[in-house]
């Protein structure tokens, strides 16, 4: 279906250690990109509007490398669960930290301080992209399993665009019979 839309698709490597390594393999084919954009497999329901803002947002902001999205999430079973990742934000809005762990942990009832669902969508400079999987894994990344946290362990800045947009991602096989089911009401 792709392809008869005019993109083109590339095969990358099985060895990557992470999905932004694979992107950027796949960025690599592209010689005149300056801005890549990868929405993860396992957020079928992102709203296009969505990515839209975070490519325009990017593409703006001339000194910006690494851009990423959120949602605030207010149910503790979420917020909980290992396989929703976790963001936590300067109050630019910039990324402190990601993790599967809930963030950040409340010694005291803070109400006003949300928690915020991390979104598969990621955009990058090329430049920056580059730079970045030349990188090995950092340890917190070997420890979240996330590799953002290669970019933070860097000293890489990464904006978090905040969004009211609460579709459900695929983050654990039993949400798969959840996923078809609204991916077969959604509209063509």
């Amino acid at each position: 279906m792709a392809t008869s839309l005019g993109a083109k698709i590339c095969f990358t490597r099985s060895d990557h250690p992470s999905g932004t390594d694979r992107i950027a393999e796949a960025a690599s084919q592209l010689d005149d990109a300056t801005h890549v954009l990868n929405i993860q497999g396992d957020e079928p329901l992102l709203d296009p509007r969505l990515v839209d803002t975070l490519a325009k947002t990017l593409r703006e902001d001339r000194d910006l490398p690494m851009i990423t999205a959120a949602s605030p999430v207010a149910d503790q079973i979420l917020i909980d669960d290992p396989n929703i990742v976790k963001v936590t934000l300067t109050s630019s809005g910039d990324a402190l930290y990601f993790s599967r762990s809930p963030i950040p942990f409340r010694r005291d009832p803070v109400p006003e301080l949300p928690t915020y669902r991390h979104l598969g969508l990621y955009g990058y400079r090329s430049d920056f992209l580059k730079r970045f999987v030349s990188l090995p894994p950092s340890p917190l990344e070997r420890a979240e399993g996330l590799e953002q946290l290669r970019a933070l362990e860097d000293g890489a800045r990464i904006h978090v665009l905040i969004t009211e947009h609460q579709a459900p991602g695929l983050d654990s096989p039993d949400q798969v019979p959840l996923i078809e089911s609204l991916l077969s009401n959604c509209p063509t």
